[in-house]
């Protein structure tokens, strides 16, 4: 029997999306993020093909989503009703890492320690959020969540995919 993962929950709410869009990275902003994050890469949700960064896309091109940031000490399970899930490498950097909204507002410290890491992207509703499109008020419709992991890098991958929007994100790129 497995044992299960410990967790560190640093953070479960609200974040706001502009153009599907939410980063992780460290003290300096990268830059040209979109452009260069999705190079060489299977999966089109999760970039991490800059180093010390990841781009974020969501279902939802404007408002707020719902996300969670987990940092554990294993590979968590897959919990079943994550509909789109994918895996990249990540390492942080010494300065460490922020989960940051479209905004540039932090949204968390991720407090990572600079060594490799193996980084779960997961969406549920992400259909959901592209047909709404724009949410002005009420609750997010889509939601998310990261968990991280100490591990060696290894090429990223589509672990599960369901929507269209995903089956597009996973394409657009190439």
């Amino acid at each position: 029997m497995a044992r299960e993962a410990e967790v560190a929950r640093l953070y479960d709410g609200r974040m706001w999306v502009h153009y599907g869009q939410a980063y992780v990275y460290g003290q300096e902003h990268p830059g040209e993020l979109l452009a260069r994050s999705f190079a060489g890469q299977a999966n089109g949700i999760c970039g991490a093909a800059k180093p010390g960064s990841l781009c974020l896309i969501t279902g939802l091109h404007t408002g707020d989503v719902h996300i969670r940031v987990d940092v554990l000490d294993s590979e968590p399970e897959l919990v079943d009703d994550w509909e789109e899930a994918v895996e990249v490498s990540f390492r942080p950097g010494i300065g460490g890492a922020w989960l940051i909204d479209w905004n540039g507002n932090t949204v968390v410290d991720l407090g990572l320690d600079d060594r490799d890491y193996r980084v779960r992207y997961c969406a549920r509703g992400m259909q959901v959020g592209s047909d709404l499109d724009t949410l002005v008020e009420g609750e997010p419709v889509d939601s998310y969540a990261i968990y991280f992991w100490p591990a060696p890098p290894a090429p990223d991958q589509i672990i599960r995919q369901t929507s269209p929007t995903a089956a597009y994100w996973h394409t657009a790129w190439k």
